[in-house]
């Protein structure tokens, strides 16, 4: 089941609750995706060079999920300051975060030639609050003591921005983690293998945290770190050609 809210204008940030499912087991049977062209501003295409897409991130996450679905781009991190607003909604931080960091490498970039830049940022959303990385060993253990046992919420805004107009077209994706109970050792014994020390509430659905979790309601990919069915589609829209649409 797939629910979107878009606002009135193209630009505005849609809320997606995707039931896309990513296996990681999968032989690399994604359509190939070399750019062939894009739109200019009045919608016309115009020839682009192959790698004409920018990933605003420094996630190896992303990078994966992006050339699985056979994807040429090149890798461009965002530098900006993540800290959320006063009373901001966590749909609106992880939107606005990403937004920010595809014009910040937009800008970058420069009009000429142009370019789509991607941006995205993830958020761990435990009732009310936003669970951001951990600080260190002990923040971890306590961030995933707070969320085993429990269902949270998984948040990925993402951005394309096209350099020469600095226009951005955003979304925000929602998948719901069920996670098991578990001990106070079994929580120390993951966190002492360093993988949950970079990740958004402090465990990685892809690696040996995938031992907490009962079920993923939505996409999974979506939890990896970025929506890729989502992702693809906002790529298309915003005039990207891969797959069987470089062919025609």
């Amino acid at each position: 089941m797939r629910r979107s809210l878009r606002a009135p204008h193209s630009s505005g940030p849609r809320l997606s609750r995707s039931a896309a499912r990513l296996d990681w087991d999968r032989p690399r049977g994604f359509p190939g995706a070399v750019c062939a062209q894009a739109r200019r501003p009045d919608g016309g295409p115009h020839a682009v060079r192959e790698g004409t897409l920018v990933l605003g991130s420094g996630s190896p996450r992303r990078r994966e999920l992006l050339a699985r679905a056979g994807i040429a781009f090149e890798v461009a991190p965002a530098d900006i300051d993540e800290r959320a607003r006063p009373s901001e909604p966590p749909e609106a931080l992880a939107v606005r975060l990403a937004r920010e960091k595809a014009l910040a490498v937009a800008r970058r970039v420069g009009p000429a030639p142009a370019r789509l830049v991607l941006g995205a940022d993830t958020i761990v959303v435990l009732g009310a609050d936003v669970l951001g990385k951990p600080v260190d060993a002990a923040d971890a253990e306590h961030l995933l003591a707070r969320l085993v046992g429990r269902t949270h919420r998984v948040l990925t805004g993402v951005a394309v921005v096209a350099s020469d107009r600095l226009a951005a077209t955003s979304l925000v994706v929602e998948s719901r983690v069920a996670m098991r109970p578990a001990t106070a050792d079994e929580i120390r014994r993951y966190v002492a293998g360093g993988e949950p020390l970079d990740k958004a509430g402090a465990y990685a659905a892809q690696g040996e945290g995938r031992r907490f979790i009962e079920r993923i309601e939505g996409s999974e990919s979506n939890v990896i770190g970025l929506p890729l069915e989502e992702t693809l589609a906002l790529l298309r829209e915003a005039g990207l050609r891969f797959g069987a649409a470089s062919a025609r």
